[in-house]
Formats: structure tokens, C-alpha cells, sequence
């Protein structure tokens, strides 16, 4: 087991989650069971799943769970896309965003590389 908050993407990724939270109030009243809880989600998600699989037993599980943040990371940059189309975030805003979650992007899938062989997506039963 690892402590998760011990590891840069985790702090970056829950800065972004942070800073979701602190641009999303300003969103449309229609928008808080929508595209706000999905953006929230999707920002908490990315240093949860990190966090989950450093409290797993193996570097497999640790690997899936990366691999579900990167997903959940990729989603969060959709969405920040979104909000930024919609008029909803503002363009220096969604440029800070997005190249923070290109930064988590980029930290995972090295961290993902880093556990080699054990790494989930190079075993046969997938």
C-alpha cells in the first residue's frame, strides 16, 4: 500500500478538483444537477480513483484504478470544454484547466508505465 497524498498527481489532480469547485458557483442555477455535478464528479474522481487504488494490495489493482482516473480525467477535459462553449467559464480560466488536466493526463499514464509488466493492460485476461 501506498499513501496516495505522498504522490504529486495526486495533489495536482485534487487542485483541480479544488478549483472546479471554486469556478462552478458561478454556473447557471439550471446547470446544479447538471453539468456542475457532472464536472464535480469528474474532478473528484481523478484523485479518488488515485487514492483507491494506492490502498489496494497489488500493482495490478493500482494500475485499474489509474487507468479509471485517466478516464475520469479525460471526461473532466470534455466537460471543461463544454463549460467553456457554453459561456459558462471564462477563456483564461478554461486555459488554466486544461492545461492542468493535460499535466494529470500525462503524470498517470506515467505512472502507469512505470508499474511494467504488471500493468493490467498487458495481461492476457483482460
Amino acid at each position: 500500500m501506498r499513501d496516495s497524498r505522498e504522490l504529486e498527481v495526486w495533489h495536482k489532480a485534487h487542485q483541480v478538483a479544488l478549483e472546479v469547485y471554486r469556478q462552478s458557483p458561478a454556473f447557471p442555477a439550471d446547470e446544479r444537477f447538471g453539468l456542475t455535478a457532472h464536472l464535480r464528479k469528474s474532478a473528484t474522481s481523478v484523485p479518488s480513483n488515485v487514492a483507491e487504488g494506492c490502498g489496494r494490495d497489488t500493482e495490478k489493482e493500482l494500475a485499474r484504478s489509474l487507468s479509471i482516473a485517466a478516464g475520469s480525467a479525460s471526461e473532466l477535459e470534455y466537460q471543461l470544454h463544454l463549460a467553456h462553449d457554453l459561456e459558462y467559464l471564462p477563456r483564461d480560466a478554461h486555459a488554466g484547466f486544461s492545461e492542468q488536466v493535460a499535466d494529470v493526463q500525462r503524470m498517470l499514464y506515467r505512472f502507469m508505465q512505470s508499474l511494467g509488466p504488471t500493468g493490467w493492460w498487458l495481461t492476457a485476461d483482460r
